[in-house]
């Protein structure tokens, strides 16, 4: 697809998505009955698949406007090839089960409705972001939002804060193993370099993803983006990542720079049998409790400690 169809295709996801939260009648965050909140990603991705266009439960409630509690809407973003709904069955009936009015969109595609997402350039994704933010804003009334994204959606956040305004937008980053300062993909980039083959294969690959070649570690994107600095102030950042990561790697890339404003966390440093991977990441009970904490620091809720496998969640 060439840039500028790829533009247009941004812009009506953009359009679309923006539409939605006022046509849409998800369960509000105030219902009296609590949402269900699956565990397994692997189920969740199968389900959201099929459905890429539909709104995991609890969000994008047109109705929702912010409780004092919580005043700032969390919007979610996505990872790289995965869609709203299947990255957030698990986060977003949780948020809403705690007060929050939640919000989520699919950027990135070459159309709305495609199941796969986030493919895009991610400058052309950052823009569709701020696009919804400020529709999000306009409609609840609320000053600022919290953002909460897994792997590309934790990282391509920052590139809207940072260019495009959106520090005066955002109070918190939450990203669930983001690819803050890019992935060898378990070395295979280096390999790449090694055996003179890397440059050809970013050529063919930056047709159908060019957002997976700017997140590679190195690459020209994450240089410009994290030079000078990867936080600004004023923005509250928190890592959440896992060293069973296969994804991003190594996996404390996923980590941004000792600041005051930033928390960086292991899950495994809370609970040793957490073997949650960077999909289930999102669906994992313990690293959602730290996404719930670090919304709400005021008003700490227990970090639970069981047994998680790789893509299938909990054992129980």
């Amino acid at each position: 697809m060439s840039r500028s169809r790829f533009r247009m295709a941004a812009l009506g996801a953009s359009v679309a998505s923006a539409a939605c939260l006022t046509l849409t009648g998800a369960q509000s965050a105030s219902a009296a009955t609590a949402l269900p909140v699956p565990h397994n990603a692997a189920a969740a991705l199968i389900q959201g698949f099929l459905a890429p266009t539909t709104p995991p439960p609890g969000a994008n409630d047109g109705n929702c406007r912010p409780s004092a509690a919580h005043p700032y809407p969390v919007v979610l973003v996505n990872g790289t090839l995965e869609n709203m709904n299947d990255n957030w069955q698990g986060a977003a009936p949780l948020l809403a089960n705690n007060g929050y009015c939640v919000f989520t969109f699919n950027y990135g595609g070459t159309s709305p409705d495609a199941p796969v997402q986030s493919t895009g350039p991610i400058e052309d994704s950052a823009a569709e972001l701020a696009s919804f933010v400020t529709s999000v804003l306009n409609l609840t009334g609320a000053a600022k939002v919290d953002l909460v994204g897994h792997s590309q959606g934790g990282m391509m956040p920052r590139y809207y804060i940072k260019n495009l305004g959106g520090a005066a937008k955002v109070d918190k980053l939450v990203g669930l193993s983001p690819s803050n300062n890019g992935t060898t993909l378990d070395e295979l980039t280096t390999l790449g370099t090694l055996l003179g083959v890397l440059v050809p294969v970013n050529q063919f690959l930056s047709g159908p993803c060019e957002a997976c070649v700017e997140q590679e570690a190195g690459s020209p994107f994450l240089t410009a983006l994290n030079a000078g600095g990867e936080t600004v102030p004023g923005v509250q950042y928190t890592v959440i990542t896992t060293s069973k990561d296969e994804v991003v790697t190594p996996y404390t890339s996923a980590y941004l720079p000792a600041a005051p404003n930033v928390t960086n966390i292991l899950v495994q440093n809370q609970c040793s049998l957490d073997n949650t991977d960077h999909v289930e990441i999102a669906y994992d009970p313990i690293a959602l409790a730290d996404m719930l904490n670090a919304l709400d620091p005021a008003h700490p809720q227990p970090v639970p400690c069981e047994i998680v496998n790789p893509f299938t969640g909990p054992l129980s």
